[in-house]
């Protein structure tokens, strides 16, 4: 069976996206919406890169959503609920990097009435938060009893995320640290690894406290930094971590925290990446305890990260691999934890 698919929006993660549409031999990609004007009536195959698909990229929501499609493959750069909302009333699925991972007891009344409307799903899903602080947790804490902590951890050069404005911008990186300190990345990080942390504690049974703590931590350049924003002067911002911790009577039971920096060296204070370099990592503490390390996600080089951002492309495909089993779900917003294993498809030349 062919499910035909919408891509919504061609950014690093939507152009890995209609990558990922094309090879997977149970998807069909049938439209394409763009933000920018300059993309309005081009062939998607010309933005992405590939040979033309026949498929001119549009901004006319209304278009789009008058389509024959099944799914809906969402991914701008933040999510507009109205939008969401329209698609799900159309009668379209939607799978997206870009929240409702576990939405729990946040209200989430609107989207599951838009489900039931068009009689479809919504699916949230990447790697961080998603796979990372969700999934892969999940299924290692299976190896382990008395669980008393568990951990996700990304540890990456942002020199290799190619989205200048969302970095100098939004992330705040080159700013001084009270800039810095305003910026939205905690809050919008937030809503995504809280849902993570939520579903983690409430498959594990975890009795949490009612606060969740979070953090944000900068260090600054020593001298200048090299980076795909511009040099990055001393007292201006070149590392970031954030952290978001659930504790049980105080002591710390889950922790999820990114650390994103502009290299390893010149900062104050002196963080790096250690021994093990870039890398994901998911660790349960138990009987027995589990330590899984991650690597492959993060390009070979910082002009390599730019052209093909290998962490941004499992983020795409990880949601492009669920689309089957979402457009086969029953109505509603659906988790990892109500869908089958989703998995991926064998390269087309070595397919049965």
């Amino acid at each position: 069976m062919t499910h035909r698919v919408i891509q919504w929006a061609t950014g690093g993660v939507g152009r890995a996206a209609i990558e990922g549409i094309l090879d997977h031999p149970e998807l069909e990609l049938v439209g394409c919406w763009v933000n920018s004007a300059d993309k309005v009536g081009k062939d998607v195959g010309e933005i992405c890169g590939t040979k033309p698909l026949g498929i001119a990229a549009t901004n006319d929501v209304d278009a789009l959503l008058a389509l024959d499609a099944d799914c809906a493959m969402y991914s701008p750069i933040m999510a507009d609920r109205k939008t969401v909302i329209r698609i799900l009333e159309s009668g379209k699925n939607v799978v997206t990097p870009l929240g409702w991972f576990y939405p729990g007891k946040r209200d989430v009344s609107d989207l599951e009435a838009a489900c039931r409307a068009g009689g479809v799903t919504l699916h949230g899903t990447g790697i961080h938060p998603g796979g990372i602080t969700e999934r892969f947790p999940l299924m290692v804490s299976a190896l382990s009893r008395n669980i008393t902590h568990v951990r996700a951890e990304e540890f990456s050069d942002i020199r290799t995320y190619g989205a200048p404005f969302v970095v100098g911008e939004i992330m705040g990186f080159g700013k001084t640290p009270e800039e810095a300190s305003k910026s939205p990345m905690l809050e919008m990080l937030g809503g995504g690894f809280l849902q993570s942390v939520d579903m983690v504690a409430d498959t594990l049974g975890f009795a949490l406290d009612e606060e969740t703590s979070t953090r944000h931590e900068v260090a600054v350049a020593e001298k200048p930094i090299d980076s795909p924003i511009g040099p990055i002067e001393p007292g201006r911002v070149a590392a970031q971590r954030f952290t978001w911790e659930a504790t049980v009577r105080g002591e710390t039971v889950i922790s999820v925290r990114t650390n994103w920096f502009m290299g390893e060296e010149g900062f104050d204070p002196a963080w790096s990446f250690g021994s093990e370099g870039e890398r994901f990592e998911v660790e349960v503490t138990g009987d027995p305890s589990s330590k899984v390390t991650f690597h492959g996600w993060h390009p070979e080089s910082i002009e390599a990260g730019l052209k093909r951002n290998p962490g941004i492309v499992a983020t795409a495909i990880h949601g492009v691999s669920a689309i089957p089993y979402v457009c086969k779900a029953e109505p509603g917003i659906k988790t990892y934890l109500d869908l089958p294993l989703v998995a991926g498809r064998a390269a087309p030349d070595l397919a049965s």
